[in-house]
């Protein structure tokens, strides 16, 4: 038996916020047939073409109310053939050294080689690294010649519900670590992504004597840089509900994802018209599957932590004004002297490039390189392994 996807997460979210953009288009059709002086022609009419810009209300009207059903059609048919897809995700063949509680390493190259630690986000799995066998980051440094050892945060369970930052840093990212550290025989390089970065930042600084390099890819640290308003707003959003989500033990995936769709609310119901128009078993159907499958296999976040993010990081920007602890220390960059790549996408629409920029700057002697692509594309594109997969095996090559 198939089981079918229940993706996008939140649908309802994402069919509301297309059918409302487009409806209020044919709703605004008067205004722009008026002179209204705040009138904005939106991109769902203006993209209707400008050889309607002469025709009459009516057929105009009748035109926009096309392109609405027209799109609401391509949107409906791309999330039917998304969740029916056949394509499933192997359960994945990299050996388990080490675990805790719901937290694993996998090890993606156990013939040997110099172990990496590879810190993913909380918030999402860390198999993004590792999506298919021709869009595996790890296997690509594998092949190179390193050991990937990737930490699987996993679902948080009654303990984990508990933990604050300081219990996943100080704690048990300090002791899986040391399991690297153990295999490796000495200090290892750890590369972070997103907010695995800010983890690694922070875990370089408890242990220096552990970790050989860092490397940052798209890890935020100036939360207000070009959205102070934005940051401050979600946080102020969220400080009503928290108790009810410390009453839940976590934030819930769902939330985490509307808050991302937040950022681009018509990102998603765009992806999945493009994708009604694939054939279903061509390679790029089967990549976007793949993609969207990982999306939606979201981890909750533990209440504590998810507090500590989102006013301590969205809200006060702790960690660029140097007021970020953990264990009771503050995390400073600005006092680690050991090498750092700094991968920041200039794409990047979760990240914002300035953001990763502001710790690079913060980091003595840091390396940066700006890839043309974005979050998610610096690990899973076709152009991936030659603007950042390469550039990073040679980085580490050259480490001390």
């Amino acid at each position: 038996m198939t089981v079918r996807r229940l993706g996008p997460r939140p649908l309802g979210l994402h069919l509301a916020a297309a059918t409302t953009a487009w409806m209020n288009s044919l709703a605004a059709l008067p205004l722009s047939r008026s002179g209204w002086p705040g009138w904005r022609p939106e991109a769902p009419l203006a993209a209707l073409g400008p050889e309607l810009a002469d025709a009459a209300a009516e057929p105009l009207q009748e035109a926009v109310a096309r392109e609405i059903r027209r799109r609401l059609d391509l949107l409906l048919t791309g999330i039917e053939r998304y969740r029916g897809h056949p394509y499933r995700r192997p359960p994945t063949d990299a050996p388990v050294v080490w675990n805790e509680d719901a937290t694993r390493i996998h090890d993606y190259r156990p013939a040997g080689g110099l172990p990496l630690l590879v810190v993913p986000s909380l918030v999402n799995r860390g198999y993004v690294l590792d999506l298919t066998p021709g869009r595996s980051l790890l296997r690509f440094l594998a092949d190179a010649g390193f050991r990937p050892l990737l930490v699987e945060w996993g679902d948080p369970g009654p303990r984990e519900r508990q933990f604050t930052l300081s219990d996943y840093v100080a704690g048990r990212l300090e002791r899986a670590l040391a399991r690297a550290v153990e295999m490796a025989g000495g200090p290892v390089p750890v590369i972070g992504y997103c907010m695995g970065g800010l983890f690694a930042v922070a875990l370089a600084q408890r242990r220096p004597d552990r970790v050989r390099g860092l490397v940052l890819m798209a890890t935020p640290w100036d939360f207000h840089a070009g959205q102070a308003a934005r940051a401050r707003a979600l946080a102020a959003a969220f400080l009503p509900a928290l108790p009810t989500i410390a009453a839940w033990g976590e934030l819930p995936v769902d939330v985490i994802q509307a808050i991302f769709a937040g950022l681009d609310p018509l990102q998603v119901p765009q992806k999945f018209m493009r994708f009604a128009g694939m054939a279903e078993g061509s390679a790029g159907a089967e990549a976007f599957v793949a993609l969207e499958d990982w999306l939606n296999d979201g981890v909750a976040l533990a209440a504590p932590v998810a507090a500590e993010c989102l006013v301590g990081w969205y809200g006060r920007n702790d960690p660029a004004r140097g007021m970020w602890q953990l264990a009771g220390e503050p995390v400073r960059p600005e006092r680690l002297s050991l090498p750092s790549l700094h991968l920041i996408p200039d794409r990047d629409r979760i990240v914002p490039p300035d953001s990763a920029r502001a710790l690079a700057t913060a980091m003595p002697g840091a390396d940066i390189m700006e890839p043309p692509l974005g979050h998610i594309g610096m690990v899973v594109s076709g152009r991936a392994d030659r603007a950042v997969w390469r550039p990073l095996v040679e980085w580490l090559g050259r480490l001390p």
